[in-house]
């Protein structure tokens, strides 16, 4: 696979569903996909024809916010028509503002309140444990979402219990939406912490899939998997690229026009 292209293509879907829906957040979208095509073309043990089986391994969006790169993915791998993708947002759509497992195949588990997502993953992971299914569970935390206590607690129980079927990723672009993270609250070295916490630790470039599949592969025995993955908020958007002011914005016509442009 061209990841280079297939990240053109999901990004231009993603800055034309924010354009339509006029509301959204495109910055968080954007520096994730690379983690998400990662996972979802490489990695995840996954059927879009069975989203449901009960062996299938499980994604949790815990940056839910950031829900329109994972839309974007799920349409393109065959869960749902690519035209529910124009629907962003609108009412009675399938595809809301934060994930609804309720409302939109292939979304494991519903998440929006940050932090919530870490601990869910922490109970998915037991219960493959004690089901004896071969699954794994994939988290992508956002690096603002890291200053919630609810992400440590369950940093602690995911060590506790041994939890080698848990993989944590971090979204690490240093923006969130009020300003940068060092000035917000810093995350001080946050390897470190998550090597305090018992997890095995994997740094790589955010944007590059070959680094993060290899990382997601790597054999971790008795530990779970923490990867800090560096990346750019607003990735391939010249314009939206590490600026805070697009952690929650959406793209006028002009804008719209302009990104699409640059991702011809």
């Amino acid at each position: 696979m061209d990841y280079i292209e297939k990240g053109k293509e999901l990004r231009r879907d993603i800055v034309k569903m924010l354009y339509l829906s006029k509301s959204g957040h495109p910055g968080g979208s954007l520096s994730e996909l690379e983690i998400l095509i990662a996972l979802y073309y490489e990695v995840m043990n996954i059927d879009p024809k069975n989203p449901s089986k009960e062996d299938r391994d499980l994604f949790v969006l815990s940056k839910g916010h950031a829900c329109p790169g994972l839309y974007a993915v799920l349409a393109d791998k065959g869960y749902f028509p690519k035209d529910d993708l124009w629907t962003l947002r609108k009412v009675d759509s399938k595809l809301q503002g934060h994930p609804d497992s309720h409302k939109t195949r292939g979304i494991d588990v519903n998440s929006g309140s940050l932090g919530q997502g870490a601990s869910v993953s922490i109970g998915l992971s037991l219960a493959a444990k004690r089901k004896g299914l071969n699954q794994k569970v994939y988290c992508l935390l956002g690096d603002g979402e890291c200053q919630e206590g609810l992400v440590w607690e369950a940093a602690m129980a995911a060590a506790h219990y041994k939890l080698d079927n848990l993989t944590f990723i971090l979204d690490n672009n240093g923006l969130q939406i009020d300003g940068k993270n060092d000035e917000v609250m810093s995350l001080g070295n946050i390897k470190d912490k998550f090597s305090a916490f018992g997890f095995e630790i994997f740094e790589v470039d955010g944007h590059n899939v070959s680094d993060i599949v290899s990382a997601l592969k790597a054999k971790v025995i008795c530990k779970p998997k923490f990867i800090l993955a560096h990346t750019v908020k607003g990735k391939g958007v010249s314009f939206m690229e590490n600026n805070v002011g697009w952690h929650g914005k959406a793209p006028n016509e002009e804008e719209y026009n302009k990104a699409m442009e640059e991702l011809a």
